[in-house]
């Protein structure tokens, strides 16, 4: 595992997916500061700061695509929840892979696949984790209610300590989940669900969907019963 530290740039994904060829296998880039970064559904991932984290991991594990490839995003955030209960708190997630501290949002995830024609030149999974803010700052953030680390456990955390427990516990059972899939992290994901058997609104592009949150499937997926119909979502975002 190569990590490349920048100062500064735009976005780490971005900044991952135009140098992709130069990179190997599980090559971590990680900025101290973000100026463009991208959450889910393009919305912003608003910089607090330097003492927050920003990074992307490029990862190639082999020149085609594979369905599992997209459960990449719940695998990490099932790795973030093992690391953030490591500081003693108890978090959530919000299908796909939103995840939650006490209803408030900490993390944003984003993966994205780079194809030359048939063949897979990488998939690169950003990470933005609030680590270390103020009340002032997390309340300008647009959208969504927030939190960070260090307001949750009344400390500064230390940034490279805690990147490295992030990366180390990503790489511990990377490889079995390449060869087991969204099975593999199943349970764990489950367990640590803040929405089935709840009544949801779930956007998919431009249309909403309603019914009660049934199950997460073996692919990972949102099994949504509507009017006695189920409904498998394999993307969208609950409102």
């Amino acid at each position: 595992m190569k990590v490349i530290k920048l100062e500064k740039v735009d976005s780490t994904n971005n900044y991952a997916k135009l140098n992709i060829e130069n990179f190997a296998d599980k090559t971590i880039i990680h900025a101290l500061s973000q100026t463009s970064g991208r959450g889910r559904l393009n919305r912003s991932w608003v910089d607090l700061g330097e003492g927050n984290l920003f990074m992307s991991f490029v990862l190639k594990p082999s020149d085609c695509f594979n369905e599992i490839y997209p459960n990449i995003t719940q695998y990490l955030s099932v790795t973030l929840c093992k690391v953030l209960e490591s500081y003693g708190l108890k978090p959530e997630i919000k299908w796909p892979n939103d995840v939650l501290i006490s209803g408030k949002k900490i993390a944003g995830i984003l993966s994205e696949t780079v194809m030359s024609g048939n063949v897979l030149k990488g998939i690169v999974v950003g990470i933005g984790v609030n680590l270390n803010s103020n009340n002032d700052d997390i309340s300008s953030i647009p959208d969504k209610i927030a939190t960070s680390l260090n307001l949750e456990i009344g400390k500064d955390v230390d940034l490279d300590v805690f990147m490295n427990e992030l990366t180390e516990e990503f790489f511990k059972n990377y490889d079995a989940f390449l060869g087991n899939g969204f099975e593999f992290i199943k349970n764990d994901y489950i367990n640590r669900n803040c929405f089935l058997n709840k009544e949801l609104n779930v956007q998919i592009f431009n249309n909403v969907e309603t019914g009660l949150a049934k199950s997460i499937n073996d692919r990972g997926e949102l099994v949504l019963l509507k009017e006695d119909k189920e409904l498998v979502l394999t993307i969208g975002d609950i409102l």
